[in-house]
């Protein structure tokens, strides 16, 4: 799917809740971004395809070949083709994921290997997977599992450890995997012959902060997460000779009063300068300004629905997935990083993800 020669639009894909996983979405589905106006359509071309709870997408690097969640009960992760006659089709059967709802997945960037954060349940501890992937791109064998060990002081979120997150340092030396339950991220090195994880470090945060997501300053040595129980944003200064974070300043996610909020999605501007956040209960998107080590406000906008789950840069957007309301939004990043919602937003049943392609 590649660009439109004729309109420039960027192709994305979405990824929703199912009927068999608690929702009413249509599992993955291909969209255009028109990149002048922020005008968002449906790919007619192109036919939903029904993945069982997809609520975290990633790309191979190299390959047209994308990687689902399955969040459900049992766990599995998919991977799915993107034919170049504007198709989506399965690659290969669902694999088990390693853990009970895998939430968010990351494929290395020799393209080799696939990494996935399962949450856990309330009986079952976070756990993080390994699996081989073929050369087309398509699930191998596990190759490893780790299992966290881990609690926190929030009642009924922290009686046990929650994977949230994988994610790759900018170095490529070291990932990062944040768990909600335990208050922690946890530093690992892959070992990229044998596809097993080596733990380096355990970070401890703040008791009952709930780290949920990260994103990089590009070019610099900050970390920001997105801190799902405390309703934050911390500043972290990241070691990448050894994998550790220092938390050197924290802020609230929101400005809203009298509401419980939720943050979930974070994404850093290309430029280092900005940082966004979707707060889920506020239902906006909040923009952050770096100074120093500080995260100033500048702005904070309605998210164009409720619940806000992910955030995805997309030519000088960022496309907001609105779960419990099922709508999409395009919100216009301006050059001061506040933003504008220039379209309404699009009707996307149980949408929590975006990729952008």
């Amino acid at each position: 799917m590649p660009t439109s020669p004729s309109t420039g639009a960027i192709p994305f894909l979405t990824g929703s809740y199912t009927p068999d996983s608690g929702g009413d979405g249509p599992g993955i589905a291909a969209l255009l971004l028109n990149p002048t106006t922020g005008r968002m359509t449906y790919d007619d071309q192109v036919k939903p395809l029904p993945v069982s709870g997809a609520s975290f997408l990633a790309a191979h690097p190299s390959l047209d070949v994308v990687y689902s969640t399955n969040e459900t009960g049992t766990g599995t992760v998919s991977a799915v083709a993107r034919g170049g006659d504007d198709t989506l089709s399965p690659l290969g059967d669902p694999v088990s994921g390693g853990g009970a709802n895998p939430c968010h997945l990351t494929v290395h960037p020799g393209g080799e290997w696939l990494l996935t954060a399962n949450y856990g349940s309330d009986t079952a501890p976070g756990t993080v997977a390994v699996h081989r992937l073929g050369a087309d791109g398509r699930l191998l064998e596990p190759t490893d599992l780790v299992v966290h060990q881990g609690s926190g002081p929030v009642t009924g979120r922290q009686e046990g450890s929650h994977a949230h997150q994988v994610l790759l340092d900018p170095a490529g030396r070291f990932l990062l995997v944040t768990d909600l339950g335990a208050d922690a991220v946890f530093t690992y090195r892959l070992d990229t012959r044998t596809g097993t994880l080596e733990r380096v470090a355990v970070n401890t945060m703040r008791p009952g902060s709930g780290p949920r997501h990260l994103a990089f300053a590009p070019g610099d040595d900050l970390v920001f997460s997105a801190d799902e129980l405390s309703s934050t944003v911390t500043c972290h200064r990241y070691d990448a000779t050894d994998g550790t974070l220092t938390a050197v300043s924290s802020t609230p996610a929101t400005t809203a009063h009298g509401v419980v909020n939720q943050p979930a999605g974070i994404v850093a501007s290309p430029c280092g300068r900005f940082v966004w956040v979707s707060n889920r209960g506020a239902d906006t998107v909040a923009a952050f300004r770096l100074t120093g080590t500080t995260l100033e406000p500048v702005d904070e906008v309605p998210a164009g629905g409720t619940w806000p789950r992910g955030l995805t840069l997309a030519a000088g957007h960022l496309l907001v997935a609105n779960q419990h309301s099922g709508t999409l939004a395009a919100l216009r990043i301006l050059d001061d990083g506040t933003l504008t919602q220039p379209h309404p937003p699009v009707a996307a049943p149980s949408v929590v993800c975006a990729l952008a392609l």
